[in-house]
């Protein structure tokens, strides 16, 4: 079969965060499949065709791109930072291994990105330089039960957290129970970032002790990190420098 397909990372949301090899597949590409924003910040050119689609299809979006490539064309279905985080990379391998068994001799190629997480972390300084964990407060795919025991077990190991879709308009008491078993929990003054619209010139970065953090500092476009325990800040004018050390105590 000569089509393709490449799920690739746009990155956090600054073209000069797009990586030259993600660059380079879509200028090959015949077709971009995604969610609406991310499709929009790909730009149109002759003989490229664009199919932007709504935030919960995920399956039949990695569907399209996979009967596309059964006929020949050059996909590259598209995530906004990394396709394997939280992302659409999943979704086509999870339509491969559910499809024709033709579909699982396509080349398919996953194209890293520079994600939110670490697009945060920078600008903040380098609060994930220790053990972390990543975790998704949207239930839209797994129960509430499951986010709350991964949080609490994640409080009681002392990581550092970074959590991806904090709060949405019709879900904004997960972030609040969130809030309420760290500061249970944890019970101390560690630093919390609020990095909101990354690389974008909307971006803003605000550093807050966990007792003071309230609902209203996360929306969608938030990426918030929690420092552990023995995460520091390095006070100085403007925004400060947040770190956990590579080492910790015995």
């Amino acid at each position: 079969m000569s089509g393709s397909i490449v799920i690739a990372g746009l990155g956090p949301g600054s073209e000069t965060q797009v990586t030259p090899e993600v660059t380079a597949a879509l200028a090959q590409a015949t077709d971009v499949v995604g969610y609406i924003p991310y499709v929009a910040r790909v730009a149109p050119r002759r003989g490229l065709t664009l199919h932007p689609s709504d935030n919960r299809v995920e399956l039949d979006r990695s569907r399209l791109a996979l009967e596309m490539a059964a006929e020949g064309r050059r996909v590259v279905v598209v995530s906004s930072g990394d396709p394997g985080v939280f992302a659409m990379a999943s979704a086509v391998f999870e339509a491969v291994e559910a499809g024709p068994l033709t579909w699982r001799a396509f080349d398919i190629r996953v194209l890293p990105g520079i994600t939110a997480m670490l697009a945060a972390a920078a600008r903040a300084g380098a609060p994930l330089g220790h053990d972390f964990c990543a975790i998704n407060l949207s239930d839209n795919l797994k129960p509430w039960s499951l986010i709350e025991k991964r949080l609490r077990l994640a409080a009681e190991a002392d990581f550092a957290m970074a959590f991806y879709n904090p709060r949405s308009k019709s879900r904004p008491e997960g972030f609040a129970k969130t809030l309420e078993i760290l500061k249970t929990i944890c019970a101390d003054a560690r630093p919390v970032i609020f990095a909101r619209a990354v690389s974008t010139p909307e971006e803003e970065i605000r550093v807050v002790c966990l007792p003071d953090c309230t609902v209203e500092m996360a929306d969608m476009r938030t990426m918030v990190i929690v420092g552990s325990s023995t995460t520091r800040i390095i006070a100085r004018d403007g925004t400060p420098i947040v770190y956990t050390p590579r080492s910790v105590p015995a």
